[in-house]
């Protein structure tokens, strides 16, 4: 089985860009459908972004469309997101997932595999 590890969470001023990175281990990411996905304190789990198996398809929530982007680094086996023009609104624990299937999906309930979150806080 997969085993993901995100890493690049911190704190940041408004209009400064983040790079979160997703380390796989066990499998390959190219199997999997990879999303990514946050959550503000009280509120539920979001769907910010995902991209099929070997990257032919994406698509983002409409929060964060046109700054946000997801992409794999195969050879390193890793998923990035990368976020420019943050928000205090961005605020938010994230979390990358995979899914062995080849149909991108935005329901949270549809990816098998997470993990364990990065803290991202955007302050004014």
């Amino acid at each position: 089985q997969v085993r993901l590890v995100e890493s690049g969470g911190g704190s940041v001023q408004a209009g400064a860009s983040l790079r979160l990175s997703c380390a796989a281990s066990g499998r390959t990411l190219t199997i999997y459908t990879k999303g990514w996905f946050r959550q503000a304190p009280g509120k539920g789990r979001e769907f910010v972004a995902a991209i099929t198996r070997r990257g032919g398809t994406t698509h983002y929530g409409d929060s964060v469309k046109g700054r946000f982007t997801i992409s794999t680094d195969n050879a390193n086996n890793t998923q990035y997101l990368d976020m420019n023009n943050l928000k205090p609104e961005d605020t938010a624990v994230y979390y990358c997932a995979a899914d062995p299937s080849p149909i991108l999906y935005t329901q949270i309930e549809r990816y098998r595999y997470w993990g364990q979150g990065t803290q991202v806080t955007v302050s004014s």
